[in-house]
């Protein structure tokens, strides 16, 4: 064995059940050995760089199975408005908030702080003293704007879109200022303010250090997040190594032809160093707060009966020509309508072929849960959403739903035992992007998720190494401490598969390894 370039001693290592090995050894960014202490004496070379992790737990390096790194530092530009609790809140943050090239920005705003009403405009017009003004809600997929931010973007009444899209009028046939979903935001893109090239790099590499810092040496990035965005991760190599390794999935939109496609397949395989584009992302539907999801059954307010993409056979179509490219999908589908559509297309594939997932699932019947594992559909779910709902049901999304959809929130550990593969992410900006988060509330959901749904400890690990890697069809290379797989690993002070969820939300990292190199040192 060639001279180790990092040796890790003293360690309890997680592969991910407990090993009996306290050392590591690796060697051009692959693990070479386990062993003892004492053998990892007889290792080392002159240029070995040793660390002792005094008694922490080693694990596999963290993944985040669904992240926007990219393109959500724009969503996440502006006043974070996600402490903000009620109407009031709203309206003084917005009095104080700081403006941008004259606009006021912002983001994380929370459907529940409407209290029941219908998100419009004139609910806050008066405190923005006529300045133009952009608010994300949390969701990603709506957005309320001003009446001075419509007029800029030309937008004076209902539109028609190739998706579902909407601009919310009221009876007057004028626009309220709630934007639903992605072609109606996109309206706003050529008059919001832009963020220079320099701030957009500096942050980024800022945000990857800092979710490193958490225990994350990877992340599945759904969405390419521009066209610029492989030379922006080029140029950031060129100065160095990146702090995480980013797996980009583009997006298919409803209305891609024959050609984009293939294009899209031509990207697969476009790769840096620690980044590469693999799969392709779908939307199946939107969200249930939005009314957008896709429900079997109409929500409390008449709506979620549509699909995202208008003839959902398009979608189908599109899914089956990737997947004789060899090309791997990721399908957003919240809905039980949107959730069955998915799987339904799957089997139509016959087997063998690339993976495909489905993203989110924050509601799916009894009869779909075996599916998953039948088809081979991993599951990638989000555990830190559920902290938008709430226990009594009185949050936007239970109410939609209604008590019996509402009952089957976030089935993480239902799937689990019924055999499928379930990879666990933040889905950051939407919810924070730190790892270990994502790991206490995989066993212990809040809101309207039922503490039963809740992982163990070795569930919950899994989801972020070894079920994240079978997501990004990555097994045979990640998400394990063994010789000849990546040298991502991540070290804890305590061990977050035995300490209680809430210690492991809070645990200490002492070390993050990405490749061999050490991205992160407490």
């Amino acid at each position: 064995m060639s001279a180790p370039d990092l040796v890790l001693v003293n360690a309890r290592v997680r592969d991910p059940e407990l090993t009996g090995a306290t050392a590591v050894a690796v060697h051009g960014g692959l693990i070479t050995a386990l062993g003892t202490d004492a053998e990892a004496r007889t290792w080392a070379g002159p240029g070995t760089e040793t660390v002792d992790l005094a008694g922490a737990t080693l694990t596999p390096g963290l993944t985040d199975a669904h992240s926007h790194p990219v393109w959500g530092l724009e969503m996440f530009t502006g006043t974070d408005l996600s402490g903000v609790t009620d109407l009031e809140g709203l309206r003084a943050a917005l009095t104080a908030a700081e403006r941008r090239d004259g606009w006021v920005l912002g983001f994380g705003l929370d459907h529940n702080v409407f209290g029941g009403r219908p998100v419009h405009r004139d609910l806050v017009e008066d405190v923005l003293a006529g300045a133009p003004a952009h608010l994300r809600l949390y969701d990603g997929h709506s957005a309320l704007v001003s009446g001075t931010a419509l007029k800029a973007a030309g937008i004076d009444g209902p539109r028609a879109f190739t998706q579902r899209s909407e601009v919310v009028t009221g009876t007057d046939g004028r626009p309220t200022g709630h934007l639903i979903e992605h072609a109606a935001m996109d309206l706003m893109t050529p008059v919001l303010p832009t963020q220079p090239y320099a701030e957009r790099r500096a942050r980024l590499v800022g945000l990857l250090a800092a979710m490193a810092a958490t225990g994350l040496t990877s992340a599945h990035v759904m969405d390419l997040g521009g066209h610029d965005v492989p030379g922006l991760l080029t140029s950031l190599e060129e100065d160095g190594d990146l702090p995480l390794r980013l797996r980009l999935a583009p997006w298919c939109m409803p209305g891609a032809t024959d050609e984009e496609l293939d294009a899209l397949v031509r990207l697969q395989g476009r790769a840096g160093r620690l980044w590469r584009i693999g799969g392709v992302k779908f939307f199946m539907d939107g969200t249930v707060e939005g009314g957008t999801a896709w429900l079997e059954h109409a929500d409390c307010h008449g709506q979620g009966t549509d699909a995202f993409w208008p003839d959902p056979e398009t979608y189908s179509a599109a899914v089956r020509r990737l997947h004789r490219a060899g090309v791997g999908t990721a399908t957003h589908a919240i809905g039980d309508a949107a959730v069955r559509h998915v799987l339904d297309t799957v089997e139509s594939l016959g087997s063998g072929g690339p993976r495909h997932r489905i993203e989110h699932i924050e509601t799916v019947p009894d009869d779909q849960l075996g599916r998953f594992a039948a088809l081979g559909v991993v599951a990638s779910m989000q555990p830190p959403h559920t902290a938008y709902t709430r226990a009594d049901h009185t949050d936007e999304w239970s109410k939609r739903l209604g008590v019996e959809r509402a009952a089957r929130a976030w089935r993480c550990r239902d799937l689990r035992e019924a055999g499928a593969h379930l990879a666990l992410g933040s889905d950051w900006p939407i919810a924070h992007y730190d790892a270990r988060q994502v790991l206490a509330t995989a066993r212990a959901p809040r809101g309207a998720a039922s503490a039963r749904h809740g992982l163990t400890g070795p569930m919950a690990l899994e989801g972020m190494t070894t079920h994240a890697a079978v997501a990004a069809g990555e097994e045979t290379v990640a998400g394990r401490i063994a010789p000849g797989y990546r040298a991502d690993l991540t070290a804890f002070a305590v061990d977050p598969v035995e300490a209680p969820a809430d210690e492991a939300a809070e645990a200490p990292v002492r070390l993050t390894v990405v490749g061999g190199r050490v991205t992160y040192r407490r």
